[in-house]
């Protein structure tokens, strides 16, 4: 069997399709993974086969670059599109169906499909990969949720597809309650942005739009069955196996600790994100460090230093070293609910203190995780101290019941499907849906 991974240029998605793709690999299947050119040295640096399609990415500048407009527009009072909060347009994390209206999940949607998913699946891209996928002709091509070049390069091939999901499901469930929603309006009144956008890409290829397009023929989801959300259609549970990237282990992540040890992984562009009301990454970090504990920063010394924390006494700069390593160390990690710590975090049974970024279910994920007794959350994401980050980190390391929920989450996860073991399903399925 032929195998197309997909996924747009970024190092954390590259990393979530990694696990399944070596799974295959070594089951004898021919597996390629494609991405634009700025994803390919973390592909080959995974040892598999990268495919170059489109032009480079560069989303971290593109991000950037909205930001400091936008920063510059509402310092100057600007009312134009560059004073617009993009994230804000786009997030879809609202689950809650009471509160989900139809204009506002249309007009979510609508962004979406003029800007977003555009831009990371833009012509040039599903162009090549559909050039590529009609040469190869894969048999299964498996996609991450934002990449719509997979669904596409599949029906333009007759291949099969799947995503891969690297969190909670949100546009399968923000799809389902809109379509619902849909059928109560007049059907002269059902314009769909994303099946639109969607459609007329597929239409240049000759092929027609089906929701599948949008939800995948079946989807493949890491996130443990109690903190997933239920959305309807044809899953294939698989456990998440944390992949760093290459990496060494350094020695002193084994030696005897004579304090608890928590890592601080909040990321260097989070620096950007606290904002003025909210603690800096420094007074975090500061705060941490006064309890009488062993503080782990993902951050290296100069990095630190900027940030006004000398790496002496208990606080110890690393710079990059792998979680999946480091964790198994740890009573608690702090971080923003980026998608690879959380799951890793709950892979090795770790309780989280979580301070959400806004991007797509971070702030979901924490909630969930709060629900389920594993880890806390800041009380308010956008105005909050270090003092009351240092009280939650406190409560997390002397009340057991987080380790145990946190240890009850690791043992769903062991009990789930490894990559492996979800082979031969995938091999079926993909005779069964392939044309």
């Amino acid at each position: 069997m032929r195998v197309l991974f997909t996924t747009f240029a970024a190092a954390s998605h590259v990393h979530t399709q990694v696990p399944l793709a070596w799974a295959l690999r070594a089951a004898g299947h021919e597996v390629r993974m494609a991405s634009q050119p700025d994803a390919v040295e973390h592909i080959r640096r995974a040892g598999l086969a990268a495919v170059p399609v489109g032009a480079p990415l560069a989303q971290e500048e593109l991000v950037q670059a909205l930001e400091e407009r936008r920063a510059e527009a509402v310092e100057t009072g600007s009312s134009g599109p560059e004073a617009l909060d993009y994230l804000a347009l786009t997030d879809i994390s609202e689950i809650r169906p009471e509160r989900m209206s139809y204009a506002d999940m249309h007009a979510k949607q609508l962004v979406l499909a003029m800007g977003a998913f555009p831009a990371q699946s833009d012509p040039g891209m599903i162009d090549d990969l559909v050039r590529f996928a009609r040469w190869w002709r894969p048999d299964l091509v498996v996609w991450d949720t934002m990449t719509f070049a997979g669904p596409v390069a599949a029906s333009a091939s007759g291949a099969a597809h799947a995503r891969l999901m690297f969190g909670l499901d949100l546009l399968g469930w923000v799809r389902r309650n809109y379509r619902t929603a849909q059928g109560s309006r007049h059907p002269m009144l059902r314009d769909d942005p994303l099946a639109d956008w969607l459609g007329w890409t597929l239409d240049t290829y000759d092929c027609a739009f089906t929701e599948e397009a949008l939800v995948g023929q079946w989807t493949i989801d890491p996130v443990p069955a109690s903190l997933a959300l239920d959305v309807p259609g044809l899953r294939v549970p698989v456990r998440y196996v944390p992949y760093n990237g290459p990496s060494v282990m350094p020695s002193w992540v084994n030696e005897p600790q004579a304090r608890p040890r928590v890592c601080v992984t909040l990321g260097v562009s989070q620096e950007g994100v606290f904002g003025a009301h909210r603690a800096s990454v420094g007074e975090i970090i500061a705060a941490v460090a006064e309890l009488d504990v062993e503080v782990v920063v993902t951050l290296t010394g100069s990095q630190l230093a900027a940030l006004g924390v000398e790496p002496t006494g208990n606080v110890r700069a690393v710079g990059f070293v792998p979680l999946d390593a480091l964790l198994p160390t740890c009573r608690a990690v702090i971080s923003h609910a980026g998608a690879g710590t959380f799951h890793t975090a709950l892979h090795h049974g770790v309780p989280q203190i979580i301070v959400p970024d806004p991007l797509w279910d971070a702030a979901r994920r924490a909630e969930r995780l709060v629900a389920a007794g594993a880890g806390l959350v800041v009380p308010d994401a956008e105005s909050f101290t270090a003092a009351e980050l240092r009280a939650l980190v406190g409560r997390v390391l002397d009340e057991p019941s987080f380790a145990a929920a946190a240890a009850r989450i690791r043992s769903e996860m062991l009990a789930t499907p490894a990559p492996s073991d979800i082979v031969p399903t995938l091999e079926r399925l993909s005779a069964e849906f392939r044309r």
